[in-house]
């Protein structure tokens, strides 16, 4: 058997914006072109990056880096992140500002200023230390300006969840620890943490949790909230349950159709496709506790997929079948947010139609 090919790590924004502005300003001191640059990531080991391009005069210079997210390609993998640097009288400070395709800050509860440049904390310490570094001399006369600008932000941002929590017009340079772990959960748990920060700082405690985008546009029809409240937790659910529990939110709706609500009922807190099948045995049992006959039950056990047993219990008017995969949600999912978060489970049909929901 083939051994299994180690997933590549990448590097996030915020390495890419860091690699590009100490580029620069190594080609103003060298005055000469950089190829590739060591940088010092947060928790101070350090990543070569190969620097795409690279002009400089005596005082400013223009550097870009190519966005690579190693085999965990997200929408911002390949963009160029390009930085302008340059020298002012502000001596010992570097600023640093977002240019074209960079986000603005429109919502409280990101940590960040309302109506500055989408760029974090993490990376902007990071640039800063970098610089430090290698300009030491420098900022004992001047001061350092980087403007970090992404051509193709504008049209990535909405690809993002920037426009759910607030930022406009750009992407995020984000990244707390500078590489980006393949597969990365740990970037998804941290999207779900922010969308209900976000919530909460604009003063809602009421949330949407959906399972994608099709039962988010489904739930907007029956929920009148604005668009912060509607989280899309895709297969982390007991995860954003927990969250809300420890953020005190004070009621969660939570809605999707039968497939991953079939695996919220059999108390599967992750849902991924690969990392859990829908259990027909599961979904038998269900329909067995309703009153199904042998023939169901049998045609259940056998079936191809989550919607095929919908389809089966509709034809056959099997009742209560999915008013239980609600209630069996409703208890999982009370029981992963401490019992703190009062619940609303909504299964949907495909054509937007509730099946059966199971509430307080």
């Amino acid at each position: 058997m083939a051994e299994e090919k180690k997933l590549r790590t990448g590097y996030t924004t915020g390495s890419s914006a860091t690699a590009a502005s100490k580029a620069a300003l190594l080609s103003i001191i060298k005055q000469q072109q950089i190829e590739e640059i060591e940088i010092i990531l947060p928790k101070k080991s350090t990543i070569m990056i190969p620097v795409n391009s690279c002009k400089f005069e005596k005082n400013k210079a223009k550097c870009s880096v190519i966005k690579d997210g190693g085999d965990d390609p997200d929408v911002t993998h390949g963009a160029e992140i390009i930085v302008e640097l340059t020298f002012n009288d502000n001596k010992n400070q570097i600023e640093i500002d977002g240019g074209e395709g960079i986000g603005i800050v429109t919502k409280p509860g990101l940590g960040l200023e309302i109506n500055k440049p989408a760029i974090n904390p993490v990376p902007k310490k990071m640039i800063i230390e970098n610089l430090k570094e290698i300009g030491e001399d420098i900022l004992k006369e001047k001061g350092i300006r980087v403007v970090i600008s992404v051509p193709k932000g504008k049209e990535l941002g909405p690809k993002t969840d920037n426009p759910r929590i607030g930022i406009k017009g750009g992407i995020s340079i984000l990244g707390t620890s500078g590489i980006v772990i393949p597969f990365s959960t740990a970037s998804y748990a941290a999207s779900i943490r922010q969308n209900l920060d976000v919530s909460i700082a604009m003063g809602n405690d009421t949330v949407v949790l959906t399972t994608g985008g099709r039962s988010e546009d489904f739930a907007k029809k029956i929920v009148d909230l604005p668009e912060h409240c509607f989280v899309q937790m895709g297969d982390f659910s007991g995860y954003t349950i927990q969250q809300c529990g420890r953020k005190n939110i004070k009621k969660a709706y939570v809605v999707g159709f039968i497939g991953k609500l079939a695996k919220m009922a059999a108390g599967v807190k992750q849902t991924h496709v690969k990392g859990s099948k829908v259990d027909m045995n599961f979904l038998a049992e269900l329909a067995r506790k309703v009153g199904a006959n042998e023939e169901i039950i049998k045609s259940v056990k056998k079936a191809n997929t989550a919607r095929h047993v919908s389809e089966i219990i509709q034809e056959n008017n099997v009742d209560g079948f999915f008013e239980l995969i609600c209630s069996e949600v409703y208890k999982h999912m009370r029981k992963h947010s401490e019992e703190k978060v009062p619940i609303d489970v909504i299964l949907f049909d495909f054509e937007g139609n509730i099946l059966a929901r199971e509430q307080e």
